[in-house]
This record gives structure tokens, sequence and C-alpha cells, in this order.
């Protein structure tokens, strides 16, 4: 018998839907697959030779410390430091993991309780009110709108009943949004929750892809004190499928998380930490080459998005690209079924991150050209 909490959540949306679109496929349908951000561009060859050359150490089937290898929390510090401008040290204040998904239900459960409150954007991703409701804690959304740039509205916020809040999530550069962060935004959020004794958690996982700089919330003066950041090597560095993520905090906290980490794995594969360590160590022509590929792309899916009349943001980041639908006559979902029906394209509806992204449809960018151009002949066709 299914435990009770399972009652408050249902199976990722993506992990349906693609049973249904592999389905689809297998039966001869030419899908299209536009909804979800795995990155299709093959990881830096440096890295596929670290792992390579990993296997000829001894100890490359042994467990691995639940910390990492010192030399990945260094190669995560230098990085730290040398695209962000933050300090943070390797040994008490950085914590590899399996992806920085893990990190979200890491971080859940070393700081909630049953009952406890937690701030979740609308629109957003939604594992975090997934891992919220898990845990028995409640979900308290925040709203997220195009007139405020798509940051959080401290006024609005504190005029919300914030008793028992423990977590606030936010996510800059923004999914599904593609809002970039400000660093006014960083700062007030910083005063915000240091006064009311909140946990600040920012999941960063897309500040290398088009943007004008890579930014963190733990660069603003004593972030650290009250706040934590996710990051990932899966977007910036096509390694999605080796699930590796980092999480960085003050010492306490980080210490809270290797509680729940080193009872919950036995630490990340060694070739695979080499691997990250050589892509941490990627200079800056590896981002500007990304970058002119997802630009290319970006600028198709704008093509792409204008035919099925709806409006965007020119100036968007990360990878995806967030369209609002100009006919507001159907839901999210069945314009994208229908699409999906008509055209064999699968594109993501915006309601699934939320009430606030209904009238919304989502776009990746991890499509290659040749694909997004057959897409657009195939609404073109008459």
């Amino acid at each position: 018998m299914m435990a009770k909490r399972l009652d408050t959540v249902k199976e990722y949306y993506f992990s349906k839907k693609l049973r249904e679109v592999s389905a689809m496929i297998a039966k001869g349908k030419p899908i299209i697959n536009m909804g979800i951000g795995s990155p299709d561009l093959p990881a830096h060859p440096d890295v596929v030779t670290a792992l390579k050359e990993s296997f000829s150490n001894p100890k490359i089937h042994q467990y691995q410390s639940y910390q990492g290898i010192p030399e990945l929390r260094i190669a995560i510090a230098k990085f730290y430091l040398r695209h962000y401008h933050v300090t943070a040290n390797p040994d008490s204040e950085i914590l590899p993991l399996l992806g920085s998904k893990e990190g979200i239900m890491h971080i859940s459960m070393a700081f909630l309780n049953p009952g406890d409150k937690v701030l979740i954007p609308n629109p957003g991703y939604p594992t975090y009110q997934s891992v919220t409701r898990l845990l028995q804690a409640t979900p308290v959304f925040y709203d997220l709108s195009p007139e405020n740039g798509w940051q959080p509205d401290l006024e609005a916020l504190n005029q919300m009943d914030l008793n028992g809040v423990k977590i606030m999530w936010v996510n800059y550069p923004n999914m599904p949004t593609g809002a970039n962060a400000k660093q006014e935004t960083f700062r007030k959020l910083i005063d915000w929750v240091r006064e009311r004794k909140i946990l600040l958690v920012n999941d960063n996982p897309y500040s290398f892809i088009l943007t004008d700089r890579p930014q963190s919330l733990l660069s603003v003066p004593g972030a650290m004190e009250v706040a934590m950041e996710l990051n990932s090597l899966s977007k910036s560095f096509n390694m999605a499928g080796w699930r590796v993520g980092m999480v960085l905090g003050n010492k306490e906290n980080i210490k809270a998380l290797l509680k729940v980490k080193s009872n919950m794995d036995s630490g990340m594969f060694l070739g695979i930490q080499k691997g990250a360590i050589a892509a941490l160590d990627i200079n800056e022509i590896w981002f500007e080459q990304l970058n002119d590929t997802y630009t290319k792309r970006r600028k198709l899916i704008f093509k792409l998005a204008a035919l099925l009349n709806t409006e965007f943001d020119l100036r968007s980041s990360g990878l995806f690209v967030w369209a609002k639908l100009k006919d507001t006559n159907k839901s999210s979902v069945e314009v994208i079924e229908e699409i999906l029906q008509k055209h064999n394209l699968f594109i993501t509806p915006g309601s699934i991150f939320g009430s606030l992204g209904e009238g919304y449809i989502r776009f990746s960018l991890c499509v290659k050209e040749d694909q997004i151009n057959k897409a657009i002949k195939r609404i073109t066709k008459k």
C-alpha cells in the first residue's frame, strides 16, 4: 500500500508526457521534441578525456567520499571565484551533488518539519512544490509577473501571512520565464530574509546561457549567512546525464545537508568527478561558442513562436523561450495538444509551472536548427 504522502503529488509531467510522445514515435509519428531542456550538444572533449583517463586509477570502482574528492570541491571554489567573484571554503562551504535536483530534496529534508511553510514562485519549477508536499510542508506561492520583470514583489510578500515560513525558493536566471537576475533584487531579498529568519535558496543552473554575464546570489555581501545556492553542470556544460551539481552555503548549513546526503547516497563515481573538474576549468571561449549556437536557435524559435500567434521577450535568457498566447480561448494544454496532434511538435504548456503559467507555452532551445526549420515548414504548410 502506497504511503499517504504520495497522495499529495502527481507523477512529474515530463515523466508521463514523454512516455506518450515516445509511444507516438514508436508508431511512426515524426515528433519533434521542443519540450524538455536536455542539451543535445556534446560535452567538451577535455571532459570526455578526463573520464576515460580516470579508468586507469586503481580507486575508480570504489566508494567515494560523501563530500566529493577534495580536487572537485577546490575546482568548484575556483570556478565560483573566477566567474561570480564569490569566495567559498572548499572544505566547509561547498558540497557536490548528484545533480542540483537532489539538492532541492536535501535542503528541504534538512530544514523543514511537517507543517512548515515554503515560499515558491508562481510560475516556477514544479519540483519545489512536489518536494515540499512530500515532506508534509505547505507551499505558499508568491506571484511573478511580466509587469515586474518576473522579479519577486516584496511589497506583496509583506502582505502575506509569513508565520511558519522556513525556506524561500528563487531561480535566476528564471525558468520558465527567461527573466534575468537583478543584483538589486538579490540585495533586497538578502535583507528581507535576514529580517524574517527565512533561508533563501537560489537555483542557478542557467547563469551562462544567453546572459550578458553570469550572476550569483552569493555575490551579495553577507549572503552566505542567510542563503544557499544550487548550481549544475547540466545546462552550461552539456552534462545533464552525468548528474553533477553543487550547493554552496555557510558551514553550519552545509553540515546539515551532509547529514541528509550521507544517509541517501554513497558518493559520486570517481570518473564523473574527474570529468566535472575538467569542465569547471574550461575557458570562456566554450561559453561564447555555446551561446552562438543558442542565439541562432533562439532566432528560429522566435520565428516559430510568432507563427503560432504568440508574443515573447527578445532579451530572454536560459535554455527556453517563454511565449504568451494571444488567443486565450483555449488553455495552454489544449493548445500544445492541438499542435502535437496536427503538426507533430511537442511544446510545453505553461500551466505545469503554476497558475500564472496559464496562457503561456515554453519552447526548448535543445533542438537542432534543421529540426526547428522543419517545424517552421510544418506550421506554414497549407
